[in-house]
């Protein structure tokens, strides 16, 4: 027998179904919404609504975007002979809000992790590898998260890499391992881009 209404109960479960949102965090933001303004409800699902109708990735990078092309690869000011290879696109706020780095971006889509079936031809670094080719790209910054999977991605990127004419680095140390760029404050990973290394 249900403890809720049977919406209440769907809302929660759909809830639910967000990371980091557990069952008891599903029913408090449950309880909010239901407790908050009708207009606030309303804007909320019309969000998620134009997200999933809108959104899409970047034709040259993978960011996201609602045209062909992110604002980051439109920006003329930026250094196209740099690129900054991430595992996801939330990884590009924390760097972009550093003011350290001024150059492009391409979104893998994850990390390798043979273990979880993540293989290479899972993740877009085919396309890097052709951007390297054919854009005159003289550093790859590899900004994988500091544990296990992303190291074993920056390595195989640099493995794969060896044979063009591409400096490859890595972000300095100063970043927890283990960790996510997602939750890394802007000073260190501002110094942490200033301080990357060599592949």
């Amino acid at each position: 027998m249900a403890t809720y209404a049977r919406p209440v109960e769907r809302l929660i479960t759909e809830l639910s179904k967000l990371p980091s949102i557990g069952p008891r965090s599903a029913q408090r933001i449950a309880f909010h919404v239901i407790r908050g303004k009708k207009e606030d409800a309303i804007g909320l699902a019309e969000a998620l609504q134009e997200v999933k109708e809108r959104i899409k990735p970047c034709q040259r990078c993978f960011n996201l975007t609602e045209v062909e092309l992110c604002e980051i690869c439109r920006d003329a000011r930026r250094d196209g002979s740099v690129i900054c290879v991430v595992e996801d696109p939330y990884d590009i706020g924390p760097i972009e809000r550093t003011n350290e780095y001024r150059g492009l971006y391409h979104v893998l889509g994850g990390a390798l992790s043979p273990l979880d079936g993540v293989e290479p031809e899972d993740l877009r670094i085919a396309e890097l590898l052709e951007r390297a080719r054919k854009e005159e790209i003289k550093e790859l910054v590899i900004a994988t998260n500091p544990n296990t999977t992303g190291e074993a991605t920056a390595l195989f990127i640099a493995q794969e890499v060896k044979d063009l004419p591409v400096r490859v680095t890595a972000l300095a140390s100063g970043l927890p391992v283990g960790g996510d760029l997602e939750y890394a404050d802007e000073v260190t990973l501002g110094r942490a881009f200033a301080g990357r290394r060599e592949l």
